[in-house]
């Protein structure tokens, strides 16, 4: 594989725009050699869907768009991240058991801690901010059958 695979998308902030980037990543990510039927996509696919749905739900429509980049450096790190106009970054929030939401940057920063990875927030030259997750790229050696042991 390439040292340095990338790719783009840039949404609408409307709430059909998080199952897009959802299957933009994912799709990407298995042309890059990692099956999306994966623990690993499984991972992935719930934190793009985290950080897409921040970018369109607590920009409060100051954010026309938003745009995901993938970026893969040496079959060894994978970064995603998620950049919107909006200036305010990501607040974390006391979760109640009984809200609704709130808890987004909670599940990103455990999920990215649990892979191994590492989550930034960062301003943008344009006075918004990208928040990205960077994690360990890890994609099975030979395909695994459904009773879990590797196939031949």
């Amino acid at each position: 594989m390439a040292d340095h695979l990338e790719a783009s998308v840039t949404l609408p902030s409307d709430p059909a725009s998080v199952a897009t980037a959802r299957t933009y990543v994912i799709g990407t990510l298995a042309e890059w050699g990692l099956p999306s039927d994966t623990e690993a996509a499984d991972t992935i696919r719930l934190i793009v869907s985290e950080l897409a749905t921040n970018a369109v739900q607590h920009t409060f429509g100051q954010s026309p768009t938003f745009t995901v980049d993938i970026q893969l450096d040496r079959d060894e790190h994978l970064c995603i991240g998620v950049t919107d106009s909006h200036p305010r970054f990501p607040k974390r929030l006391p979760a109640a058991v009984q809200q609704d939401n709130g808890r987004g940057m909670v599940i990103i920063r455990w999920l990215t801690a649990e892979c191994g990875g590492k989550l930034r927030v960062r301003p943008t030259r344009e006075g918004g901010k990208t928040v990205s997750i960077e994690l360990p790229w890890t994609v099975p050696a030979e395909p695994v059958s459904a009773a879990g042991q590797q196939e031949p």
